[in-house]
């Protein structure tokens, strides 16, 4: 994904969020949360600010986003940055204005039809409804599962890696 990138002339920025972020938001952090926010996180809250294209490569764990990924949206898009809190009563003002495009890749060990039919895409919505609308309103989304990972063919793999580069190629068609 980042040779298609800058193949495409883009500059490219890989976070591993393994390698140094820590998700806990401090104490000081949460006592500034709400009052003009300035976080501990400030490298990967300067990258946000500035991103136009964002793409998420995490596993899925019980259906949710591994710990590491959630602390960083709690962490980075945080008030002040990726949104403002309306006066009184309303929706989350949008800050995040120059984000066209989010790529979601992820994977899962379970098949397809429990993520669609038991438990009803809990992470798609989360993701699109719930941190990407309301604050980059502009901002598409694509979701590329890899689904029943444990038994995964070379064949399947290798179908999915294909739809990864062709939503990358539409995400730089989109974004000319």
């Amino acid at each position: 994904m980042v040779a298609e990138g800058l193949a495409r002339g883009w500059q490219v920025q890989v976070r591993d969020l393994y390698d140094g972020f820590d998700p806990k938001m401090s104490i000081s952090e949460r006592a500034r949360y709400f009052s003009g926010f300035q976080g501990e996180a400030d490298v990967e809250m300067a990258e946000l600010a500035t991103a136009e294209v964002l793409i998420l490569v995490f596993p899925t764990w019980w259906s949710g986003f591994p710990a590491v990924l959630k602390g960083w949206f709690d962490r980075v898009w945080a008030p002040g940055l990726a949104y403002d809190h309306p006066q009184g009563a309303g929706a989350m003002i949008p800050r995040l204005t120059g984000l066209r495009a989010v790529l979601a890749v992820t994977t899962y060990g379970a098949p397809a039809w429990v993520d669609w039919l038991v438990m009803r895409r809990p992470l798609v919505r989360i993701l699109r409804r719930g941190i990407v609308a309301p604050c980059a309103p502009g901002a598409r989304v694509r979701w590329r599962a890899l689904y029943g990972v444990v038994a995964v063919e070379r064949a399947r793999l290798a179908r999915f890696e294909t739809q990864i580069a062709a939503d990358i190629a539409g995400i730089a068609r989109r974004l000319g």
